[in-house]
């Protein structure tokens, strides 16, 4: 640990970096900044260089479950336990816009990509998207800058009745795929174990991948067309898209409830109840 920020009495419930200049990694230190997400239903943003809070807003009435920042950084979304998504400005401190289209379930994962300014018919050079426990996700094609924000599809994943016994079901996760444009992952608790391939030009799932078990953790490689799943029995899985021999390892004391993989794509980072890991992946 080379640097700790002032922790509010809060609790802490998600955090994002927020992006550098295109093109240039790393960052210089005096732009890094992180965005994190409290119990409270705040907002707030943390200088790593100057180990301090910058900026404190209070978009949300219930907890925040999730958070990310524009492509851009000029913006942050974040998704509460409610179902509502709040767009602000960290520049401003205002808070711009509020969508309630996913009300009464907690908002799992907000995700933003660069897109061609008038693909898929709208203005603006950004996509996004929130998904939420009840296995519905929505895309959005946004121009910050106008303030326009225009719901591009929506996508409602059928599922069985939960299954006896089980305590809660499998996270609702969903991304778009680095290496397949206009193209978003998804997994969650459904009729199959499996990630679905979904089109966002065709509206049609255009492939499926069967998985061991449902998944506990998502994440796309930017360099190569790999996933990383984690699974509730200590499993995780490193999956060539679209086919291939999956690679699993195994080694962590819980279910494997976060996989990140690094922006240049050659280390994946995966954690579970008290373990760690992270992995070189010099194959990939």
């Amino acid at each position: 640990v080379t640097r700790s920020l002032p922790i509010p009495l809060q609790s802490c419930q998600c955090l994002a970096w927020k992006p550098g200049p295109v093109g240039v990694w790393p960052c210089p230190s005096e732009s890094q900044h992180v965005v994190a997400g409290y119990s409270d239903g705040t907002v707030r943003v943390f200088s790593v260089s100057r180990t301090e809070m910058e900026l404190k807003m209070h978009p949300h009435a219930a907890a925040l479950t999730a958070i990310t920042y524009s492509t851009d950084g000029e913006m942050i979304l974040s998704g509460g336990k409610d179902g509502t998504v709040a767009i602000s400005s960290p520049r401003t401190g205002m808070t711009i816009r509020v969508l309630a289209d996913h009300k009464g379930s907690p908002i799992t994962v907000l995700h933003c990509t660069r897109k061609q300014y008038h693909d898929f018919g709208v203005e603006g050079g950004e996509l996004w998207l929130a998904t939420s426990s009840d296995r519905r996700v929505s895309v959005w094609g946004s121009d910050w800058l106008q303030d326009k924000c225009e719901l591009l599809d929506w996508l409602s994943f059928p599922a069985p009745a939960g299954p006896e016994g089980l305590d809660s079901l499998p996270p609702s996760l969903a991304a778009f795929c680095p290496w397949e444009h206009g193209v978003l992952v998804y997994v969650g608790f459904g009729l199959q174990k499996e990630a679905l391939f979904y089109s966002l030009r065709k509206k049609q799932v255009l492939r499926k991948i069967s998985l061991p078990a449902f998944a506990t953790s998502l994440s796309l490689s930017p360099a190569a067309p790999f996933m990383a799943i984690g699974f509730g029995a200590r499993l995780l899985r490193l999956q060539p898209c679209p086919a291939g021999a999956p690679q699993d390892y195994t080694g962590h004391d819980d279910t494997v409830h976060l996989c990140r993989f690094s922006p240049s794509g050659r280390r994946l980072l995966s954690a579970s109840h008290s373990a760690v890991f992270v992995w070189e992946l010099t194959g990939a």
